[in-house]
């Protein structure tokens, strides 16, 4: 008899366990995170020496952009946000597929949808800062917005992610408070944290 009931017991886990999956996007890569990560530390460093060349690296550092460097971060940014969506994209595919889950089913389409808007609207002021002149905020802001898109949308995903949106948050707030200092908590929260994040994911997820 109280094998019985424990066998009960754990087929409702299971059945629980498959419940909450099945509500949760769960083909997000973790290999993606790893590319992604390398990708925005390059990108820093290609910034770091467009905005902050021949100053010391351990110094307070003061943005001074003229228009064509202003032109040439705008689309140093987009590239490196496309690319990483891209490829983000293409691998979430592949594991999608691998795992035969839809990926354009409803628990993509409520992740996506709650997801973007912070980021949208994170991205645009970013835009309208950096035209402004205001090259400092823009990086711990994008970390800000980028993490509370994350905690909003990580209800549809893995638990993890939520973690790693905290993270993000409070990285953009200090970078934000240390404002000559963006671009190093940048290189922390989008290089480092999401090549942590992936290899993670992926030790435990798989691919």
């Amino acid at each position: 008899m109280e094998n019985t009931k424990e066998k009960y017991i754990e087929d409702l886990k299971t059945i629980r366990q498959m419940m909450d999956r099945s509500g949760r996007f769960i083909s997000l890569s973790g290999m993606a995170g790893v590319i992604a990560g390398c990708i925005a530390i390059l990108s820093a460093y290609a910034a770091y020496e467009l905005v902050y060349e021949e100053q010391d690296y351990f110094s307070y550092r003061k943005a001074l952009v003229t228009y064509k460097e202003l032109m040439l971060l705008i689309f140093l940014a987009a590239a490196t946000v496309l690319s990483s969506i891209g490829i983000g994209f293409y691998l979430t595919v592949q594991k999608a597929k691998k795992h035969g889950q839809e990926i354009w089913g409803s628990e993509s389409k409520q992740f996506l949808g709650s997801f973007f808007p912070a980021l949208v609207t994170g991205g645009i002021l970013v835009l309208i800062l950096l035209w402004k002149g205001f090259v400092g905020l823009a990086a711990p802001l994008c970390l800000l917005f980028y993490g509370l898109a994350l905690v909003n949308a990580s209800k549809f995903t893995l638990k993890e992610t939520r973690s790693l949106g905290y993270l993000e948050i409070v990285l953009g707030l200090l970078g934000i408070y240390f404002i000559g200092y963006g671009l190093a908590f940048w290189v922390i929260g989008f290089g480092f944290a999401h090549i942590g994040y992936g290899i993670y994911m992926h030790l435990k997820y798989g691919s």
